[in-house]
């Protein structure tokens, strides 16, 4: 458990019933600024719930999340709505909206949520698509652009906003394995340059144990392993051994991790940023 000095997200006892049915089981869980969280676990885990949490979509039946020292769920309408700003969502399918030009996507949230002038809003949302390489495509339609640039586009709109912490909803599905890992190499690109605190939720084991700090696993709405890869690895439970080895997963993908900047060493990045914001 990482000390309280370092938590950035801190969920605690989360419950969450849907009439008799109990999908959360008082999940426990604590997410290190800077720090890259995967969680994994297979269909009716409980992982798509857990993020509906994070970012204040749904009220837990029981339980609470601490983001930076406050709970989410004791805000009003509209104190989340101004909470929600430091969060930022990668959507499984990019959420673009068709009928927008890549730039007019990412300068969306600029335009609803801030009263920049265009001018400033064109900066940020050019300056974002160039940080991701996908400033060339500006004017094109999602439809005119592959899946992975796609990808780069929608992460670029969740960075916009300048968010404390990033949720990532299976970003490799159905990404072919080269641009997978390509994804992969922009999360962690994220992460090193903008001390961005992760949480990434996937099927994917490649990815899960590439670009992990930690990873928790979910089974029927309950943590049954969390710490880093070598300590899952090693957790002695049969159905947490079995969903990562039928996986195919090769133990030696991470042996490279070791010149990984860690979580703590971007914390004072991450600190800076929002001191910034806030002078």
């Amino acid at each position: 458990m990482l000390e309280s000095t370092d938590a950035h997200v801190v969920v605690e006892g989360l419950v969450k019933r849907y009439g008799d049915r109990t999908i959360l089981h008082g999940l426990d869980m604590t997410i290190g600024r800077a720090e890259t969280l995967v969680v994994i676990g297979g269909s009716g885990a409980g992982k798509s719930t857990l993020v509906r949490h994070l970012i204040a979509l749904e009220r837990p039946t029981a339980g609470r999340i601490v983001i930076d020292g406050t709970d989410i769920a004791s805000l009003s309408d509209v104190q989340l709505a101004k909470a929600r700003r430091r969060f930022g969502m990668v959507f499984q399918k990019y959420a673009l909206f068709d009928s927008m030009s890549v730039f007019d996507n990412v300068a969306f949230p600029l335009r609803e949520q801030t009263k920049l002038s265009e001018k400033d809003i064109r900066e940020k949302a050019m300056t974002k698509l160039k940080e991701l390489g996908v400033d060339h495509a500006a004017t094109l339609t999602p439809a005119q652009i592959s899946g992975g640039m796609a990808k780069r586009v929608g992460i670029a709109r969740a960075l916009v906003m300048e968010p404390e912490l990033l949720i990532y909803d299976e970003p490799t599905s159905g990404l072919d394995p080269v641009t997978s890992r390509t994804v992969d190499s922009l999360i962690e690109e994220m992460r090193e340059r903008f001390g961005v605190t992760s949480v990434v939720i996937t099927h994917d084991m490649v990815s899960a144990f590439d670009i992990a700090d930690r990873i928790a696993m979910l089974i029927k709405g309950r943590v049954v392993a969390q710490g880093s890869p070598a300590e899952v690895l090693a957790v002695d439970n049969a159905d947490v051994q079995g969903f990562i080895t039928s996986s195919g997963v090769d133990v030696k993908r991470f042996e490279h991790r070791g010149n990984r900047k860690t979580a703590a060493e971007l914390a004072g990045r991450a600190r800076e940023r929002k001191a910034g914001r806030a002078e």
